[in-house]
């Protein structure tokens, strides 16, 4: 009976040695491969890919295998891109709290798995991309080379203006959908990236100022560790001052889009100015943070139940 017991309890030991062991891969993968980043920007892939369907009147069932393809291609793309950028940050990435879970500050993943990890998926979407049109292929490298080269490897240690250049990179996202179905030069896809790129500037503004003096330990120039927070702030109500015409720019996804679009802007202009009444600084850059969070998310997921209907 005891033998029973003991071989039992053997058993339990390597089954939560094992599960313990699954849900730490797990998590250096999540970590790894910045899993809210990358879905974040799997959704304005399909939100191009879905609009262009619309507006050329074709088939979603005629063209699986390119939403298909371009999905899992771009995703690959944009996964790569973001694991070079764990491999090439690690030395900064060790000084931030919010980055100390990386599996390439705890060691948990060998640098040199990690960077032919974001070489081969990065290599790998490429060639899936290949199987749609040249202009997706184009769009998704102008987003890694912006990304990987000019944002991550050139600008982010160096300028403020790092986050102007890093915004190119998750703003041709709806591009990079749309031009699988038919060309991107068209006015809904040039909308949707201008108001990435908007976006992406208060957004990012907002996370530098909640973790300014991480950022100020790692030597990473950030707007509000150069220019301080009043500047910061500043520029964030202009950027988002900028989105307010842009819903017109969409008139063709109908009224209730544009009002809906309009009104978020405005609620989001009236947080930003707040700002400079608040003493909070930190309280007052995390609703910003959480506003910018699900504006977004809002906005193209409005932008395709529009279409629905």
């Amino acid at each position: 009976m005891s033998n029973n017991i003991t071989l039992t309890q053997q058993k339990m030991e390597k089954a939560n040695v094992w599960n313990k062991s699954i849900s730490s891969i797990i998590t250096d993968l999540k970590y790894l491969f910045k899993a809210g980043v990358l879905i974040s920007n799997v959704l304005p892939v399909f939100t191009g890919l879905w609009l262009a369907l619309y507006f050329t009147n074709t088939s979603f069932a005629t063209k699986w295998d390119i939403v298909l393809l371009t999905i899992i291609g771009s995703t690959m793309v944009m996964a790569g891109a973001l694991v070079i950028n764990n491999w090439y940050d690690v030395d900064i990435d060790s000084i931030m709290d919010r980055t100390k879970k990386r599996p390439t500050v705890t060691g948990n993943i060998p640098l040199k798995v990690v960077l032919m990890l974001g070489v081969s998926l990065s290599v790998l979407g490429m060639i899936l991309l290949l199987f749609t049109t040249i202009e997706t292929v184009a769009y998704a490298f102008v987003g890694w080379f912006t990304y990987v080269i000019l944002y991550t490897m050139w600008s982010k240690r160096r300028y403020t203006a790092n986050t102007l250049i890093g915004s190119v990179s998750g703003a041709v996202t709806p591009m990079i959908g749309w031009a699988a179905i038919d060309s991107a030069l068209h006015i809904v896809p040039i909308t949707l990236f201008v108001i990435l790129f908007i976006w992406q500037m208060p957004h990012t503004y907002a996370i530098a100022m909640k973790k300014c003096d991480e950022y100020k330990a790692a030597g990473v120039a950030m707007l509000p560790v150069v220019r301080g927070f009043k500047v910061t702030k500043r520029h964030m109500v202009v950027y988002i001052c900028l989105l307010l015409p842009l819903p017109l720019f969409l008139i063709s996804l109908g009224t209730v889009f544009v009002v809906i679009a309009t009104l978020m802007n405005v609620g989001w202009l009236i947080l930003s100015f707040n700002g400079f009444f608040t003493k909070d600084n930190y309280s007052w850059a995390h609703m910003n943070f959480m506003y910018s969070v699900n504006y977004i998310m809002i906005i193209f997921f409005i932008m395709i139940l529009v279409t629905l209907f």
